[in-house]
Formats: C-alpha cells, structure tokens, sequence
C-alpha cells in the first residue's frame, strides 16, 4: 500500500477541519417572552440562518425575572429575549444579564438607545415598543347602554364592574408598565388610589399581558387592559373589537433583549443577539408572530398596522427610575399587599 505525501496529508487534515467548522455549531437557549407565534418562527428562521439550533422556553416578562432569580447560578437560558424593560433592567442591576453591544448598535432608534442608558451605559438592548392602552368590546358596551371610556380614571367607574380584565403585575410586564404609567401620571398615593377603585370592576387579573385582549375578543369582557399591538392581533384574526389608549396619558414599553450573564455559551448567545435585531429577523415579529410594534431597528420597515407614537398622547416615561430593582419590586409588592386582596 502506498504512502500519501505528507503535503497530501495535510490538505487532507485541513480538508476535515474545514468540513467540521461548516456543520452546525451547536444550540442556544432562549427565554423567549413575546407571543407564541413570534418565538415559534425565531426556532424556525434562527437555524437556516445561522445554523445553529435553538430551544426556547415561553414565560411572560414577570415570570422570565423569577426563572432567572431562581437559576442564578446555574441558568438554563443563554439569552433573554422580549418582554418588558424593566424586568431586563431589575435582572442587570442583580448580575443576572449583561448588556453586550451588538453589531447593529448604531442602527438602533435612537430613541430607544438613550431611554435605557443610565450612568453606567445601556442596561439592556432594545428590541421593539409598544404603547399601554385597552382592548375594547364596543358591541358589549353597547349593550350595557354603557360609554366607551376615554381616560384611567373612567375605568373606575361602578358601571364598569366585572367588564375589565387587567394582567397581575407578578407575572406580567404589562400590568407592572400601567402601575409605572398611573403613577407618573398621577402621583404613587393618587395612583393607588385609582388602582384600589378599579379593582372593584376587575373580573380577571390574567397570568399574561395579551390575555385580556383575548378576552375581550370572546365578549368575556369589555375592557382589556393590554399594550395596544397586542389587541391589533385580535382585530386582525377577526375579533370585533377596537382599542385605543387613555386620552389623559398612556405609558408605553421598550422590549428588552439581553445576555445571560453565567451562560457558558456566549459565542451562540452572541450570534442569537446579532441575527434578531436585523431587519430580516425583527420581520418576523409581525408576517409570522402576530406581533406588531415598532421594531428597534430603524432600518426594520415598521408594521402597516402598528400603533404609532404619534397617534396617542404617550408619556415621557422614565424607563431607569422604574424599571429599578428598588422602585420595581416596592410598587408590586404595594399592590399584591393593597390592592390585589381588596374585596370586589
């Protein structure tokens, strides 16, 4: 039998390795907290793109906080991905995430970038915004003889009872981001007082913020409590309802994207984060993910049917004072203590 040359050899080594840097390279874990349908077409899309495989876990933005919390030292998720701001900030300021500065950084709606920079530099990487406002059941009201309400304080209206579902801020990003809204708006003391008023016509505190929308949709309720895309996915899956927002203000979200810190796989965590916030990815959100915000990408054309800024009276909401570890954590617990046990 004949030797090879080593020069052929060689090539031949070489040949292999190259074959085995092209396979795929391995899986990221992604804690995934937008809707369903978006993370389902990221497992999809990720892989062809990348060739790296991807697991997810879905969990709303209050109960993504907890998961981490609880795996601080061994963490099952690579990255984070979605939900509201203020639990990415909470989970950066505890050392559970890190901000990393993504290739498409300076592509980022500026916007976006300054609201979550504090003094020590961006708490986390913004991926989209949604505007706080209210799914409604025009139809429902109409037979009640009741009007459509117009500001916060109309949801507190006894005429109202048992027609409004609003997402439990211990789970969800949503009902946390009304509790910030309300008290910019109005002051904590006022604010609670509020909550504590319309928590005599809540029928429903729901696990997530898109389930109030739902309901409404089926006619269980006539106000859904909800950020107001997620209300544009019922009127476009042919639900007769409408939406809008409080006239006398309204908050608005900036959806987060972050590092797990003690990830081992930072390589593929950082891949992940590169590939989502290109225009081909953040896409996806509204032709496969029956999501529909404004997409953090300024080169991402923005949904025909997303909610507009300037359509609505949004606030100048300050996303480092509540997202806050300290600030975040005192007004849930003020409100699972004051509010929540009240009696209907």
């Amino acid at each position: 039998m004949k030797r090879l040359a080593l020069p052929l050899v060689v090539a031949l080594v070489l040949a292999t390795l190259s074959a085995v840097s092209a396979a795929p390279a391995g899986r990221v874990t992604v804690l995934c907290s937008p809707n369903p349908a978006w993370c389902d077409a990221v497992r999809a899309e990720f892989p062809r793109a990348t060739g790296i495989q991807v697991d997810f876990v879905r969990l709303s933005s209050g109960e993504s906080l907890a998961r981490l919390r609880a795996e601080r030292q061994n963490p099952s998720f690579d990255v984070w991905f979605g939900g509201t701001g203020d639990p990415h900030i909470v989970a950066n300021e505890e050392g559970l995430t890190e901000f990393v500065r993504p290739d498409a950084w300076g592509d980022l709606r500026a916007q976006f970038r300054d609201a979550v920079t504090g003094p020590r530099g961006p708490m986390y990487i913004p991926l989209y915004a949604g505007i706080l406002g209210w799914a409604l059941n025009e139809r429902l009201l109409r037979s009640r003889n009741l009007p459509t309400p117009r500001t916060w304080d109309d949801l507190a209206d006894p005429r109202y009872k048992g027609l409004i579902a609003y997402p439990n801020p211990n789970t969800s990003g949503t009902g946390y981001t009304l509790i910030a809204t309300l008290v910019q708006i109005y002051g904590e003391e006022r604010a609670f007082d509020l909550l504590k008023r319309i928590h005599r016509n809540i029928t429903e505190y729901t696990r997530s913020g898109a389930a109030p929308g739902q309901l409404t949709g089926r006619g269980e309720i006539a106000i859904g409590i909800t950020f107001i895309h997620d209300a544009v996915d019922q009127v476009l899956q042919g639900f007769p309802i409408t939406y809008n927002a409080a006239s006398n203000g309204t908050g608005y979200e900036i959806g987060g994207l972050s590092l797990v810190k003690a990830t081992q796989n930072r390589a593929n965590a950082m891949a992940f984060i590169n590939w989502a916030l290109t225009p081909a990815a953040q896409t996806l959100a509204a032709s496969r993910g029956q999501s529909y915000q404004i997409p953090s990408n300024s080169k991402t054309p923005v949904p025909r049917v997303a909610p507009r800024f300037q359509d609505f009276n949004v606030i100048r909401y300050n996303f480092l004072r509540y997202g806050s570890q300290a600030v975040r954590d005192g007004l849930v617990k003020r409100w699972t203590e004051q509010v929540f046990p009240l009696p209907k």
